[in-house]
């Protein structure tokens, strides 16, 4: 990344920050009745570099050719008084070279006792535009850590209030009273402190499993968050639509003595459907020396410290089909045993043992040499581009959300070397979300240029969320799960910089739409390659629950974007009456026309079409786990004159795309009789390369013709043998 010089108050270069922050302006427009209220008033510093030069005013002057400069050490500070307590919604920080890597931006009534409205640890200087929520008669800059070894400098710094930011578009206008931020996070999280005793905690935690643990299609969502401190003898086990989480700023802030259980034991030892539940943030000390997390799908691992070994299978090793394991250290096994698939990435592991089908390790630290088919390991040493999820947790005793930095080839946990770089968001700059909100009311909470968290519930929406600002956090706490009534498309994001989606569960409503989650509109065309926006722990429902319908699932329209981790899931199971070929109709799961769009975990289920559509160039996969519609009635009904569609489809206009570890599995149990003519689909041309692909027909039901287009033998027989093909093209 190129780092911003100033000279004399003159751009030289322009960070990242600057851009995003040129691209929040232009896509907010501008402010409603904002005023600067610093410039001109009295302004104090904790020093000064020199006696009677660089001094605290010069900050706030409106000069950009004069500066306020820190004596060389850590930390420092520089303040305005405003004269009265003020609403403030933006501060803008001019650095000079000597900036700060790490500050807070904090108000006072007092200038004694401070409240912090913006936090970084990851600042390159430079022009940086800050959206925040706060009030305060005293504004400050509180700087931690420079980023050269002279001080903190500033040739400007203003503080504006009185306003809110109000979008250009005005279908997401504030149409309302002002909407606080913060808030409860409602009654369904049930947060521990190491004050309680192991008993109680236990009870708590056992009584919540007892409602979920075959609850798969229910209603009740539930997070349990464990402040930071050690917690003795615990087993915590996880059911259905279930988070459990620490609330540290780094894993090992929050330790349990015990275990964090899934097992199969509710479906006969067989795991295949322990969906919808997860786990983040914790440093687990297994009782027995061994974890058990017997997952398939929707069922992310992250930000996990395991001291000992973690067993992916259930009790009796019966069937398990996928997981995600991200940002987590097990220093002993991680233990596949009879899981048919399974994704890590940037992740250390002691080491790894057995294989079935396609395990696939991205940047992970100890894990096998790459020697797919036999044993079928893909491992690619580095993460090309990331940013971790966001997450949770308490910051001076204040929830507050961290926002991981964007990194580039990296490997191993993003805490290793002490705190993940990021930012932290204090949980005022976020409207949170209650079971009952209209979206109405959440777009005027974005409008207003608040982020959003939805407390673990139900959400209907009767018009789509509108997420038009840059840098937007939108967080699930749960499970949180939304539902569009009258068709709509529940959620869209404009075609800006650094959106950040994570944690929900989409699940189609009755009457189809067209899409359920849709990144930039049609014809999207920045470059977002400094700052994309992230799809983490993301799901999609079509039936199960609700006869629900939906042409597409998750659009990606926008250049460059980061899908970690989704699951797809067209149900072929569920409530009586909410499944079956022309009951829970969809199309495909997952369509990409963005460029050099980058995906990791991608798990696609069932869709009655190409699952997958990518008609970008430039993009990666890292990994697929499909399984091909079980219900097609006749080879007619799936489609007329061929033989089904493949799970993945790179369109015949695209001439760069790459893939690696892809798996397509067939099993038409209302049919065997059925065909698919291939898993893959692909032009045939030197820009478009797989890697490390299979195919499976699940106990002969039905036979996948090849592996990709027609090259590859036929997937059939009872004995569920993969075939497998090292690359094409």
């Amino acid at each position: 990344m190129r780092r911003s010089r100033w000279r004399s108050g003159a751009i030289v270069g322009l960070t990242a920050a600057v851009v995003a922050g040129y691209a929040a302006i232009t896509m907010t427009g501008a402010s409603a009745a904002e005023t600067l209220l610093s410039q001109g008033k009295p302004a104090t510093a904790s020093s000064t570099e020199a006696a009677g030069a660089y001094l605290a005013s010069e900050a706030v002057d409106g000069n950009a050719g004069t500066r306020w400069a820190s004596a060389f050490s850590d930390p420092q500070w520089l303040q305005v008084d405003l004269g009265t307590t003020q609403s403030i919604s933006r501060v803008e920080l001019n650095w000079e070279t000597a900036a700060g890597k790490a500050f807070e931006i904090q108000t006072s009534n007092n200038a004694s006792s401070w409240t912090s409205i913006y936090s970084t640890t990851t600042s390159t200087g430079g022009n940086q535009n800050l959206t925040v929520n706060g009030s305060g008669r005293y504004v400050r800059m509180y700087g931690t850590q420079r980023t050269t070894g002279y001080g903190y400098s500033l040739w400007e710094f203003k503080v504006y209030g009185g306003g809110t930011t109000t979008p250009t578009d005005p279908t997401t206008s504030p149409t309302g009273p002002t909407l606080p931020g913060g808030g409860s996070l409602g009654a369904q999280v049930t947060v521990f402190d190491p004050s309680q005793s192991s008993a109680s905690i236990q009870a708590t935690a056992d009584a919540i499993f007892a409602q979920q643990e075959t609850n798969q299609f229910g209603t009740q969502r539930n997070l349990l968050a464990f402040k930071p401190g050690t917690y003795n003898g615990l087993n915590i086990q996880v059911g259905f639509n279930t988070s459990v989480i620490g609330l540290g700023q780094n894993p090992q802030d929050v330790r349990i003595n015990g275990d964090i259980t899934v097992d199969a034991g509710w479906f006969q030892g067989n795991a295949t459907q322990n969906f919808w539940r997860s786990v983040e943030n914790i440093s687990l000390y297994p009782v027995s020396g061994a974890d058990r997390w017997a997952v398939s799908q929707a069922a992310p691992f992250r930000r996990m410290d395991v001291h000992g070994d973690l067993n992916l299978a259930p009790n009796g090793y019966g069937w398990a089909s996928g997981g995600y394991i991200a940002d987590s250290r097990i220093s002993g096994v991680e233990g596949q045993y009879s899981q048919q698939q399974w994704f890590t990435r940037n992740s250390q592991i002691g080491s790894n043992s057995n294989a079935v089908w396609n395990q696939t390790f991205v940047g992970v630290q100890g894990a096998p040499a790459s020697s797919f088919p036999n044993p079928p390991y893909t491992t690619i040493a580095q993460t090309p581009v990331i940013r971790e999820k966001p997450y949770l947790y308490l910051n001076g005793g204040n929830y507050a959300v961290f926002v991981p930095s964007l990194s580039t080839n990296s490997s191993g946990v993003s805490w290793a070397n002490g705190n993940t770089p990021g930012t932290s968001i204090p949980l005022s700059q976020f409207y949170v979300a209650k079971p009952g909100d209209s979206a109405a009311t959440i777009n005027q909470a974005l409008a207003q240029g608040l982020n959003l968290i939805f407390q673990p519930g139900v959400y209907h929406v009767n018009q789509t969320i509108n997420v038009t600002r840059a840098n937007t956090v939108v967080m699930g706490l749960g499970y949180a799960t939304i539902i569009p009534d009258n068709g709509v498309t529940p959620v869209q994001v404009a075609d800006v910089d650094g959106v950040k989606i994570a944690g929900l569960l989409f699940d189609a409503g009755t009457t189809n739409s067209a899409n359920l989650l849709v990144i930039g509109p049609n014809g999207s065309s920045a470059n977002h390659a400094a700052n994309p926006t992230t799809i983490q722990d993301v799901f999609f429902r079509i039936g199960g629950s609700i006869a629900g319908k939906a042409t597409n699932s998750l659009l990606v329209n926008s250049n460059n974007a980061i899908i970690d981790h989704i699951w797809a899931w067209r149900a072929d199971h569920g409530n009586a009456g909410t499944y079956g070929w022309a009951v829970n109709t969809a199309d495909s799961g997952l369509i990409v026309n963005g460029q050099n769009v980058t995906a990791y975990g991608l798990f696609v289920e069932h869709y009655q079409k190409y699952e997958v559509v990518w008609n970008g160039n430039g993009g990666k996969t890292y990994f697929l786990q499909n399984e091909q519609p079980y219900d097609p009635p006749t080879q007619a009904a799936w489609r007329s004159g061929a033989n089904g569609y493949a799970a993945y489809k790179v369109a015949d206009s695209v001439t760069s795309h790459e893939a690696w570890g892809l798996g397509s599995y067939c099993y038409f149990n209302v049919n065997p009789s059925i065909h698919s003519n291939s898993g893959f689909e692909v032009p045939v041309n030197s820009g478009v390369k797989l890697h490390n692909l299979l195919t499976v027909s699940l106990g002969g039901n039905g036979v996948i013709d090849h592996v990709v287009n027609n090259t590859g033998a036929a997937a059939q027989g009872t004995a569920t043998v993969p075939v497998y093909l090292n690359s094409f093209n």
